[in-house]
């Protein structure tokens, strides 16, 4: 049951980073993202970022777009391994599909965002496509 219960806040972590992004909140954004360890952020069709303070720039420029409100993710699957983990899932923006992998550490007993990673998926599955125990809460 432990491992269960660290899904669920592994879940909440991403949960809290899909809100960010809907709501297009920088500062709750800036609370997702690990302050102590290495950072990197991969936005489709761009280089890699890997100061903390360029990619909250780079968060700030992207959720100033009303547009983004319209963000989903669904199907999340988590993957840990001590205090690593990490979360596979869909994004759906603007008609379009994205997969992406989320990486999160424990940092001050809270699992926090170090890297974020999407770029396109053609075929990705539906929410129902994935039974309850495998996709986890969505955000619809």
């Amino acid at each position: 049951m432990a491992r269960g219960r660290e899904n669920e806040k592994i879940l909440f972590a991403n949960e809290a980073f899909y809100a960010a992004f809907a709501s297009g909140d920088v500062e709750a954004m800036n609370n997702v993202w690990a302050e102590d360890a290495p950072v990197v952020c991969l936005h489709p069709g761009a280089t890699p970022i890997y100061d903390r303070a360029e990619i909250m720039r780079s968060w700030d420029h992207i959720l100033s777009d009303p547009g983004v409100s319209d963000m989903q993710m669904h199907s999340p699957r988590v993957l840990t391994y001590g205090d690593v983990a990490l979360v596979i899932c869909y994004e759906t923006l603007g008609g379009g599909t994205l997969i992406a992998t989320n990486a999160f550490v424990r940092e001050g007993g809270q699992w926090r965002m170090v890297s974020h990673q999407a770029g396109p998926c053609p075929d990705a599955p539906e929410d129902d496509d994935m039974d309850d125990d495998e996709a986890g809460p969505s955000l619809h």
